[in-house]
């Protein structure tokens, strides 16, 4: 094997520098040059790799393993193990478990070694989270943030109603043509994930806003080398999935959102808020282009947890226990006695 070109992660390198285990560096250097040419991967993506085999390459330097032919069942169970008690999430164990079993199945097709104990591992469940979502009167004071006295406010303003108006994804939204939406009957026609096409609607204030952005805001930043795009950059391109993440972030930060709220954020209380207000949940199910009512499922936990901090925020004998109860009987009583 030839030596390859420098990693994009400035933590493998370090790792790399302090292992004691024999052509480690070479091995990693020439698969994070595999799957970036042979696998066609994204640079992020292969610097997420390789950024994720780092703490398997400091392990075997602090079990001080010499050969990777000895990495072994045992061997792997004890480092998942030490990722926990690192204070890793399960969702980041089984990312790196990911990574590590596309490095193995590399080393053992470069017959580096002989057996993938990887193979046999399997990941730690993923501990059920709840999305983050905000309510109507954070939603209310998010939309309303963008400057509407300017251009690009009037257009943010109109993004911002269509995210959450509609539930849209950000790629969703940033693949919109004007040719994909109808505010006579307020739906645009999107393509989700798996390049599924669907029909979502959305209300009357986000048809006003974009009605406003098409007839005032758009024209001006079209130019010659514009094309069908909904949504426009000041420079005449099509507005990008970065850029509308950031006009999310912005404002969000500016109206006291959780400061990691995003785009999808949006999504999720699109989803809650319609349940939340009666809607069918296989009717969610198709506005957010989910193939299963699975995935929709979580967003009636959400729900049901809202009602429960309702529930015990409001109700006078929510957090009364039986004996404050009684308790409070008898002051009742000793106080109509007679004196």
């Amino acid at each position: 094997m030839t030596t390859a070109k420098q990693l994009p992660s400035p933590a493998m390198e370090q790792a790399l520098r302090q292992s004691g285990v024999p052509d480690i560096s070479n091995l990693v250097r020439i698969y994070a040059e595999h799957i970036g040419t042979t696998r066609q991967l994204a640079g992020h993506t292969v610097r997420n790799y390789v950024n994720d085999l780092v703490p398997f390459v400091e392990y075997l330097d602090e079990l001080k393993v010499e050969e990777l032919s000895t990495v072994d069942r045992l061997f792997l169970r004890g480092y998942l193990a030490s990722l926990i008690s690192n204070g890793f999430s399960r969702s980041s164990v089984s990312r790196k478990l990911s990574a590590l079993k596309s490095f193995f199945k590399f080393l053992r097709h470069s017959s580096v070694i002989e057996l993938d104990h990887t193979e046999l591992m399997t990941a730690p469940k993923k501990e059920k989270k709840l999305p983050a979502i905000a309510s109507s009167y954070e939603i209310d004071r998010l939309v309303e943030e963008p400057d509407t006295n300017t251009d690009a406010g009037i257009r943010d303003r109109a993004i911002l109603e269509l995210l959450y108006g509609a539930g849209l994804r950000v790629s969703e939204a940033y693949a919109i043509d004007i040719t994909d939406i109808d505010l006579g009957i307020r739906e645009v026609r999107v393509v989700g994930k798996g390049s599924k096409p669907r029909i979502v609607l959305f209300g009357k204030s986000a048809s006003t806003w974009i009605e406003n952005y098409l007839t005032n805001v758009r024209p001006k930043f079209a130019s010659r080398l514009s094309d069908t795009a909904l949504w426009m950059n000041q420079s005449g391109g099509r507005l990008s999935t970065r850029s509308i993440q950031r006009i999310v972030k912005k404002y969000a930060l500016a109206a006291g959102l959780d400061p990691d709220f995003h785009t999808h954020s949006l999504r999720h209380s699109f989803a809650t808020h319609l349940l939340d207000g009666g809607a069918d949940l296989r009717v969610v199910q198709d506005l957010l282009g989910h193939s299963s009512p699975a995935t929709t499922q979580i967003y009636t936990h959400v729900s049901a947890e809202q009602s429960r901090t309702v529930y015990l925020g409001a109700h006078p004998r929510a957090n009364r226990s039986a004996s404050s109860t009684k308790s409070a009987r008898r002051n009742l009583q000793k106080s109509n006695e007679p004196s």
